[in-house]
């Protein structure tokens, strides 16, 4: 069962993603600030991490670089309530994400799951190819 990190300030809104990502078979925990979800993070193993980019007192692409930092290639989905994610992948760590706009349907939560899973498992593809070539 694919495990789920999901880092949200809002409790009601973690308490939303988890229940869509248990009933589509996903093991979750769940953390309510960014110092949290990177102490989880740190000490446990994920399959995908959500993270909202507005945190109460952080900054959630600053909680995805250093993720990124620790394990390069972690499939991570960014939700927001705002419309716009500028300037959000101007860094390494901030390529390879999937940017998901609030409100969204338990569909489009599920289908920004599976983006973010493969956009990870096709770079780790690339980069196989090119060391064997």
């Amino acid at each position: 069962m694919p495990r789920v990190l999901v880092v949200d300030d809002q409790k009601d809104v973690r308490a939303m993603i988890s229940m869509v990502l248990r009933v589509n078979q996903f093991e979750v925990v769940e953390a309510g600030t960014a110092p949290d979800g990177l102490k989880l993070f740190r000490a446990q193993t994920f399959d995908v991490v959500i993270v909202d980019i507005y945190l109460e007192e952080s900054n959630g692409l600053d909680l995805v670089s250093e993720m990124r930092r620790l394990v390069p290639d972690v499939p991570v989905v960014a939700v927001s309530g705002m419309s716009a994610f500028d300037g959000a992948a101007m860094s390494d760590e901030l390529t390879r994400v999937v940017y998901l706009q609030k409100p969204f349907r338990p569909g489009e939560l599920m289908n920004a799951v599976e983006m973010a899973r493969t956009a990870v498992e096709g770079r780790a593809a690339a980069a196989l190819s090119a060391c064997a070539g």
